[in-house]
């Protein structure tokens, strides 16, 4: 309990002290300080890629994780920025001398950028008067240029390499605290900006290259290091699309939707680019459907832009965002790979504009409101209804404009082999309503039309959203002209009232003797809907013979037992939670549960459920349904009865205080056995 108490006060510690930071770069630092508090004053802890150089300071969600993007990672120990170890002390106790800028570069761990600094006669510059920040490419980031641009450089040092480092440059002091997100400075090279991207996951970049040891102060300035080079940016993101040819379709496509004003204009985008390959990929038919129809064009190119701008370094794990067509891409990272949905489909990432970046893709993304009702299906848990509704014709019609919802069964839902037949055809075909809806729209009692001229009902639960027996399974999928809802089951559409069902299935023949006996046949008739758990012909005769004939012949307490059978409304099996309660027509409540995707009522098991009526629903049970004891019944009541003792006098008064007249009769049964017994005995 102590323990548990220390804990609970660290993580109150932390809390406080990261929502008390400035920004998120300083939430993440002072989270750090405090993991590395135990190793002394100063000290950071860090977590590093295993395999790679790659270091991050860590939040609290990444600390027990302990992976990045995907990958396993280590915990170091290092002193925090500005600070330095001395011999036979703990932590970092010592402040880094402050030096100006030219020096501060070395001790940063920049050396090569300090090097070129010399070569380029520029120590001279940045030691004279004023105050600068350096975004100072590491050691590493001058080793990863291509061979070509690097000797560019440095075979023309008073001019190429001058102006590439001056662009790293900003004449005046920026902490990492005035590094705001979407805030841009003019560089010192010919006036162009570099822009800072400042993430709530505490990263932080220039034109994309994440700074990796921030805020390393100077006499004359401030030495921020990065992890690459960065160029000067002159175009926007429309300019650097018109210049590429891998991106000829796309461009095509932005101007056939009227969209390249949009990507000319100010902003922070992030453009997935499909490349020209990435559209040959998709079929024929499909692609030029969706060019020709300029409502799902612009869904399409909307789907594959997000509404800020979001650079591959920023990424550290999957999170969902928001594209400009309304709903929300998963953009994440396996190790040195960018993510999206899952698949690590980019090939080039950061190529960055004045108002954005584009991030190369090789395969389209086709959002849910550009497809058909057969391109929903495609690749989902509906494969099977996918198969069925085109064997039964209906390919035809999944695949035009016209406005309808598909009730799409899951796989396993479908038992055993279907065969398509006539009666088939027409239950695929009440699969289908007449309009285009999303299961918000539905409502309790509510009436649906088929495409085979049925009507379905709507039931609401506090758990669950039914078209009669099947029930909502999983987020709708809103088509170009039609909607797909999936469901947990096929649906059994009713074909006649609770007496018709009962009569047409053998296992009811005494219970439909039973209700005729009893005058309940216009009850099973009416148009008020019941649920009905129905007694099979095994659960009869579970009941003594001599005891069946008497309670068969006497209509009145026939129609008590009866009657404790059945409940005012309608309740499928998929409105059943692990406590749910009906009032019976006669009686105390019925107590029911659900277990092993089985319905239990009173603890009897519902053998099978959702025998749809056009006045109700039948379960069929293989047991007589008795009251339960008085400790029973404010149990669960989702699974077989304990064993228990025989039933005390007690118990049995309790019934009749109830009122429910039944257990009389269930008691008389079990005397009427003891007293031929005691006969015989005699």
């Amino acid at each position: 309990m102590k323990h548990l108490t220390l804990l609970a006060l660290a993580l109150t510690l932390i809390a406080t002290i990261c929502l008390g930071a400035k920004s998120p770069y300083q939430a993440v630092l002072m989270h750090s300080k405090i993991r590395g508090r135990p190793h002394g004053p100063n000290v950071c802890a860090m977590q590093k890629i295993q395999g790679t150089d790659k270091k991050y300071f860590t939040n609290c969600k990444q600390w027990y994780q302990r992976k990045i993007c995907g990958k396993p990672a280590v915990i170091s120990y290092e002193c925090c920025p500005g600070y330095e170890k001395m011999p036979g002390e703990k932590g970092c106790p010592a402040a880094l001398p402050l030096v100006d800028i030219y020096n501060t570069l070395g001790v940063a761990g920049a050396s090569t950028t300090q090097m070129y600094t010399d070569r380029a006669n520029l120590k001279e510059e940045i030691d004279s008067p004023g105050s600068v920040t350096f975004f100072a490419p590491s050691n590493t980031a001058w080793s990863a240029l291509p061979h070509e641009i690097l000797d560019a450089l440095v075979s023309n040092v008073n001019i190429e390499l001058l102006n590439a480092l001056h662009y790293h440059m900003v004449d005046r002091r920026l902490t990492s605290e005035d590094l705001k997100h979407g805030s841009s400075f003019t560089s010192m090279y010919q006036d162009f900006d570099v822009h800072i991207h400042h993430y709530p996951n505490g990263i932080v970049t220039v034109n994309c290259a994440r700074l990796i040891k921030t805020d390393q102060h100077a006499t004359n300035g401030i030495v921020h290091v990065v992890d690459r080079v960065i160029t000067a940016i002159s175009n926007n993101v429309h300019s650097f699309i018109d210049t590429d040819d891998d991106l000829e379709t796309l461009r095509t496509a932005l101007a056939a939707a009227g969209m390249t004003t949009m990507l000319e204009s100010e902003g922070q985008y992030t453009l997935f680019a499909p490349t020209n390959e990435a559209f040959e990929k998709i079929p024929p038919d499909t692609l030029n459907r969706i060019l020709g129809d300029p409502v799902a064009l612009r869904d399409l190119l909307n789907y594959h832009i997000l509404k800020h701008m979001q650079c591959a370094e920023s990424i550290v794990t999957g999170m969902p965002m928001e594209t400009m067509q309304g709903t929300v891409l998963e953009v994440g990272c396996d190790g040195d790979h960018m993510t999206l949905n899952g698949k690590a489909i980019i090939t080039k990432t950061d190529q960055l504009g004045t108002n954005g970046v584009i991030h190369y893709i090789d395969e389209l993304l086709i959002p849910d409101s550009a497809k058909t009702l057969l391109e929903l299906m495609e690749g989902s848990t509906v494969t099977k209804a996918q198969q069925m509704f085109v064997d039964a014709g209906l390919g035809p019609l999944l695949s035009g404009s016209e406005a309808l919802t598909l009730l799409a069964p899951q796989d396993d839902a479908f038992k055993g082999s279907m065969t398509m037949d006539g009666e088939m055809r027409k239950l695929m075909n009440n699969h289908l309503l007449k309009t285009q809806l999303s299961s918000k729209s539905l409502y309790h009692g509510q009436e649906l039309d088929t495409v085979g001229g049925l009507k379905l009902r709507v039931f609401v639960y506090r758990n669950n959203l039914c078209i009669e027996n099947a029930c909502i399974a999983a987020h709708d999928k809103m088509g170009r002209f039609a909607s797909m809802l999936t469901v947990d089951k096929v649906l059994t559409p009713p074909t006649g009232t609770i007496m018709d069902v009962l009569k047409a299935d053998d296992r009811f023949s005494l219970l439909t003797g039973a209700l005729q006996t009893a005058g309940m046949t216009e009850l099973m008739n009416q148009q008020n809907l019941l649920t009905v758990f129905a007694p099979t012909n095994d659960a009869f005769n579970t009941i003594p013979r001599p005891e069946l004939n008497r309670l068969l012949q006497n209509s009145q307490e026939l129609s008590r037992v009866l009657r404790y059978h059945m409940g005012d409304g309608m309740l499928v099996s998929g409105g059943v939670t692990s406590h749910t309660r009906m009032q019976p027509l006669l009686g105390d409540r019925l107590e029911m549960g659900m277990r092993n995707y089985t319905v239990y009522v009173n603890r009897v098991p519902v053998v099978e459920a959702d025998l749809m009526a056009t006045n109700g629903v039948v379960h069929a049970v293989n047991s007589i349904i008795k009251p339960l004891p008085p400790r029973v019944e404010r149990a669960q009541s989702d699974g077989p009865a304990p064993r228990v003792r025989s039933t005390s006098s007690r118990v049995r008064k309790a019934s009749v205080r109830r009122g429910f007249k039944n257990e009389d009769l269930f008691q008389r049964v079990k005397n009427s056995r003891s007293s031929r017994t005691m006969t015989q005995r005699q």
